[in-house]
């Protein structure tokens, strides 16, 4: 058995290491470029707030610069262009109207002071109208842009709040519990982490961003990270390596229904803001690859939680009872199993549900019949993307289990050729080989049973010779 799973997984590692060559991409597409407008593409600088103060919100309109369209932005974010500071952002609100119109009550009036770079020590003014969901306090820490096109006045806007503090302290809070826990294989998990997060951003998304097959890549990235991690984290050893391809299967299966419903359930992958965007500046991404890409990668995860974790039951309770039949082990095992399904199904739902959850809002306030929810392309996008996904992780039990049975018992039986610890004792203390040595074991055995009886009443030594019973005791005739 272990030389079919070498035999499966060697070519497979081989082929995803060959994968990994020949999509290896040379750099991100669009990176000579000035702008993506995206916003996110110009030089951030740390600020802080040094002083607030209440001004009357139609004193400030009547400052802005023209109105915006959109004539609603409460958000004080600027769009991906120089030329706006924060009284633009705040002023937005009211545009389109007479000066004080809509506008009423006070607004706050932010001077914010930059930290660092060229300009440190500049400050500038954000205003925040009643309507904006941003808050500002003395003190507080925040991102700034630059645009170094726009006039003076308007080159520094505040885009976001500075949580590079609570984000750090809250990742070392998290390795150290980890390690705490987990010891060596906390740690290793962490490493393994870093390898997961570096072929996601080093390889998976620049790769898709250069027009390769999405789909293709996921499989190629997905299968790496797989091999890399959990080879990492639980040893070289057939115990992995059962985890290993009952993850693959699982993955296949995966990666065959989620192709299949996708195709006929005609979905684009095209539901939301970003993946429009996406496709707007890179049309040659294949949008609905992209969509079963993430499938895949979102289920691989969760799928190696529930093949190591099957794995490692089947080993541990052959330990616990060697003598166990495969057929007991496998009932065993899968015992466990339909316990963990329960578990990590809903653990599953309720991560989409979680994850959709503004989404369902809306058609909750829609009032729209569940038949029109459920087939509208957003939500079954998203059902098509759970139900795939458990459907992988059912079967990755029994498929899983039944892998590490058969290693587990045949490893057994390779244990138990040859050695004075791993067989059945024959008379005398020989062992005999195997499942026939224990058949053969078991007649002298009983030869010595039938003469130990008179050589113990003959010469009345009260030495007793050992026999084995049928269910390995030893006993003393005497």
């Amino acid at each position: 058995m272990r030389k079919v799973i070498a035999a499966v997984l060697i070519p497979f590692a081989v082929a995803v290491l060959g994968g990994l060559i020949a999509l290896w991409p040379g750099g991100l597409p669009g990176q000579d470029k000035e702008a993506s407008g995206l916003g996110y593409d110009r030089p951030t600088f740390a600020a802080k707030v040094v002083k607030l103060e209440q001004v009357d919100c139609r004193e400030v309109n009547a400052q802005q610069p023209p109105p915006q369209q959109d004539g609603g932005g409460a958000q004080p974010q600027p769009p991906g262009g120089g030329g706006e500071n924060g009284a633009g952002s705040g002023g937005a609100n009211g545009a389109g109207k007479e000066p004080g119109e809509g506008s009423g009550g006070s607004c706050r009036k932010a001077e914010i002071e930059v930290t660092e770079g060229k300009d440190s020590g500049h400050t500038f003014v954000e205003v925040v109208t009643p309507q904006s969901t941003r808050t500002f306090d003395v003190g507080q820490e925040v991102v700034v842009a630059y645009a170094e096109k726009a006039p003076r006045e308007l080159q520094y806007s505040v885009i976001d709040a500075n949580r590079e503090l609570p984000m750090v302290l809250l990742a070392a809070l998290f390795a150290v519990v980890v390690v705490l826990v987990g010891r060596l294989r906390g740690v290793l998990a962490l490493v393994g982490l870093v390898v997961s997060f570096g072929v996601l951003t080093l390889f998976i998304l620049p790769a898709i961003l250069q027009g390769s097959n999405p789909l293709v890549v996921a499989v190629v990235g997905g299968s790496a990270i797989m091999l890399a991690t959990l080879y990492l984290c639980h040893g070289l050893s057939a115990r992995t390596s059962v985890a290993v391809l009952g993850t693959l299967v699982s993955l296949l299966l995966i990666g065959l229904l989620g192709s299949f419903f996708i195709g006929w359930g005609r979905l684009t992958g095209d539901t939301d803001d970003q993946t429009a965007l996406v496709h707007g500046l890179y049309p040659d991404i294949e949008i609905q690859g992209l969509l079963l890409a993430g499938v895949l990668i979102g289920s691989l995860g969760v799928l190696d939680d529930v093949t190591v974790t099957q794995t490692s039951a089947v080993w541990e309770l052959k330990e616990a009872d060697p003598g166990a039949s495969w057929r007991t082990l496998y009932g065993s095992a899968m015992r466990i199993g339909r316990d963990h399904i329960a578990s990590v199904v809903n653990t599953l739902v309720l991560a989409y549900a979680g994850a959709a959850l503004p989404l369902l809002l809306l058609f909750s306030i829609a009032q729209s019949g569940v038949g029109t929810v459920a087939t509208s392309e957003v939500v079954a996008e998203e059902i098509v993307r759970t139900l795939v996904g458990s459907i992988g992780l059912v079967v990755s039990v029994p498929v899983t289990t039944l892998l590490a049975v058969l290693v587990v018992t045949a490893d057994r039986r390779r244990r138990d050729l040859p050695g004075p610890a791993g067989a059945v004792p024959g008379p005398g203390g020989t062992n005999r080989p195997g499942g026939a040595g224990r058949a053969a074991a078991a007649a002298p055995s009983a030869g010595a049973r039938q003469e130990a009886v008179p050589a113990g009443d003959g010469a009345g030594s009260g030495t007793s010779a050992p026999v084995t019973s049928r269910r390995g005791r030893r006993r003393k005739t005497r």
